[in-house]
């Protein structure tokens, strides 16, 4: 399947075709050689901190009432839990204990990424008039996207078959990731981040981001979320963490122009939801998230924990870092759960 069957007409200001009619990784194709050198260039320390939260953080489901924390159960063996178990019940010869388990989890439940299958639009990418559901690249729902409907035998399971967060972890997500400090400049409380306000801080911090560069924004959120103690309030969105102004054009032509690799924030999902309504069936209620992983190929990392690792390179005068944050390579999902290491 090519572009040439997939798409007539692409979004305006979109990526699709620019890095081959097949591609599936967007921006992470600027993620070379020479961006992953630059990142090992700002090692100067062999510091390294993780910037992931525990992955039962935030705790509850009130940031997102369809995902609730992982449950962790232990394997069966012989129909007996796996959990301190004793060889020794098959084996009288054996001395091993043992302990297996499993875990439910919801892929985008805490510190994660977005895979570009996660949102698509209705786009008219045939030309004859009609919107369909489409994602980046002009990759299909139905066809490629594939929901229960799509798969009677899998018994209501999803699958991705193009899109699929295996793409960022078999490429490899490693390279130079550059921290901007909303927090340091703005406080804790809620704000909408525009244009203005991002050039202000990449100006007062003397922050330079170049092509091919992770950027990530600090806002304090996850680690207010890591006071709360897994019970936060349910207008701790109102309250807490900047968030990028997904409706400030502006903004979305930076993050266009920029080339940036990726996004990373330890807020909720990086801009601020939902967004304002301008008119009646106008627009995408996430425009941030439509214009970087519909339109561009620019993956979101979303509850990140950058506190730590913010205020050090504050202290030093530095804001670029090694940054290593590959995903599950679980074949056929749409997020996964990232443990994220900056080495400085």
């Amino acid at each position: 399947m090519t572009e040439q069957t997939r798409w007539k007409h692409r979004p305006d200001g979109s990526t699709w075709g620019d890095y081959g009619p097949d591609d599936q990784l967007g921006r992470l194709n600027l993620l070379t050689a020479q961006k992953v050198l630059q990142g090992v260039a700002e090692v100067r320390e062999g510091l390294r901190f993780c910037l992931s939260l525990p992955l039962d953080y935030p705790g509850g489901s009130v940031l997102n009432k369809r995902r609730f924390p992982p449950v962790l159960k232990p394997t069966s063996r012989d129909g007996s839990p796996t959990l301190n178990f004793a060889l020794a019940r098959e084996n009288p010869d054996y001395t091993d204990v043992v302990c297996d388990d499993r875990v439910e989890i919801y892929l985008q439940y805490s510190t994660q990424w977005d895979a570009f299958a996660h949102i698509g639009s209705h786009f008219d990418a045939d030309g004859d008039g009609v919107a369909e559901k489409v994602y980046y690249n002009g990759y299909r729902a139905g066809q490629h996207i594939q929901g229960p409907e799509e798969r009677p035998e899998g018994e209501g399971r999803s699958f991705v078959g193009a899109l699929g967060i295996q793409n960022y972890a078999q490429h490899g997500v490693q390279g130079r990731g550059v921290m901007v400090d909303l927090h340091a400049n703005f406080g804790e409380g809620h704000r909408r981040i525009g244009f203005d306000d991002l050039m202000s801080v990449l100006q007062a911090d003397r922050v330079v981001i170049e092509p091919g560069d992770i950027l990530c924004l600090h806002t304090g959120l996850a680690d207010r979320l890591l006071q709360m103690d897994r019970n936060p309030p349910a207008d701790v969105l109102e309250r807490y963490g900047a968030a990028l102004d997904g409706r400030d054009v502006r903004l979305l032509q930076w993050i266009t122009d920029s080339q940036i690799a990726a996004i990373a924030a330890d807020n909720y999902s990086v801009e601020a939801y939902p967004a304002p309504r301008l008119m009646a069936g106008c627009c995408a209620a996430l425009p941030l998230h439509e214009h970087c992983l519909f339109k561009i190929g620019v993956p979101l990392g979303e509850l990140w924990h950058m506190t730590t690792l913010a205020q050090w390179l504050r202290e030093q005068g530095r804001s670029r870092f090694l940054l290593t944050a590959p995903p599950l390579r679980l074949p056929g999902a749409v997020g996964s759960p990232v443990t994220p290491i900056a080495t400085v």
